[in-house]
């Protein structure tokens, strides 16, 4: 009635003799659980050219664009880009289902599964490729693999250590665990990866949830880093850098999934930098941003080029 009808909710209201309070509730309930799906049949010839551009430059497999809502905000565009990505997901689940997923962290998946609609995998195994920890041990809410585990009937595995320990001796001790060396075993064994992309402005998560400290931010930012990529920092050139934090970090390694099918999904005007450092370190196959994050990837390629070319 609402979809294929194009009846307004208080229309609908009244022709179910209910409140359009209960018909806006029915119709978010049925789009969360997957009982309205959406297919977009075309996209904006612009995205589709950025999307070649972007391709044939970082040497991806593919690369999906979120076409712009339009409002110049930038919340729409993590709306954008977490609404296509569900529903690529849920494509790539149900065409070809894997059996083990190793699961990154951060805003844009956490809103990327949230709009994913459900799919039954009861034999899916999810697991976490960095820690899901805080420092304080606490659970990290950016952490998705309950959320995908709700949202395919999968099961879940998180690696109980914090994403990055106060010390390397710390982070020694944890990865010496018999059931952490399991987990990672078995999550660098996945055939599929889906991860986020970290960058370490203010407005991150690794500040915003103090996973990582001013100081260290500040470490950071001197020595050339540009983006998170599955706890490790890398420069705009997809170099690990050398500070303290990378001696750190609690997970498999980027390296140890350079085979297998990465996608990185991430979104926000802000992240062109750090998407830019993470593409370089050649482990991304497929790319979902929004259409604002493609321009300035796109502009900064550019720029690069003729740097380059000076």
């Amino acid at each position: 009635m609402s979809f294929i009808g194009r009846s307004t909710q208080g229309e609908i209201a009244g022709r179910l003799g209910v409140s359009p309070a209960k018909v806006h509730r029915l119709i978010a309930h049925a789009q969360k659980e997957g009982l309205i799906k959406f297919h977009i049949e075309a996209r904006p010839s612009e995205c589709v050219e950025l999307e070649q551009f972007l391709c044939k430059r970082m040497n991806l497999e593919n690369c999906f664009i979120a076409p712009d809502l339009g409002s110049g905000d930038e919340a729409d565009s993590f709306t954008a880009v977490s609404s296509f990505a569900g529903q690529y997901l849920h494509s790539l689940f149900t065409t070809n289902p894997p059996k083990r997923i190793g699961v990154g962290m951060g805003r844009t998946l956490q809103s990327t599964i949230e709009a994913m609609p459900r799919v039954h995998l009861p034999e899916l195994e999810l697991l976490s490729v960095s820690g899901s920890l805080t420092r304080r041990l606490s659970a990290n809410p950016y952490d998705v693999v309950q959320q995908l585990c709700a949202k395919t009937g999968g099961e879940g595995f998180y690696l109980p250590v914090p994403y990055i320990a106060e010390t390397k001796a710390e982070r020694d001790t944890f990865v010496s665990q018999g059931a952490v060396q399991e987990l990672l075993s078995k999550a660098k064994a996945a055939e599929l990866f889906i991860i986020g992309i970290g960058s370490v402005e203010k407005e991150g998560h690794l500040v915003q949830r103090k996973l990582i400290t001013s100081e260290e931010r500040e470490e950071l930012l001197d020595s050339g880093a540009c983006s998170d990529v599955m706890g490790r920092f890398v420069d705009i050139n997809g170099n690990e850098v050398s500070c303290s934090l990378n001696e750190k970090a609690v997970g498999l390694h980027f390296d140890e999934v350079r085979k297998a099918h990465v996608v990185a999904i991430v979104g926000g005007y802000r992240k062109a930098k750090a998407t830019l450092a993470a593409l370089a370190t050649g482990i991304i196959k497929d790319l979902i941003i929004d259409e604002v994050l493609a321009r300035e990837l796109a502009g900064l390629l550019k720029e690069n080029e003729l740097e380059t070319t000076a």
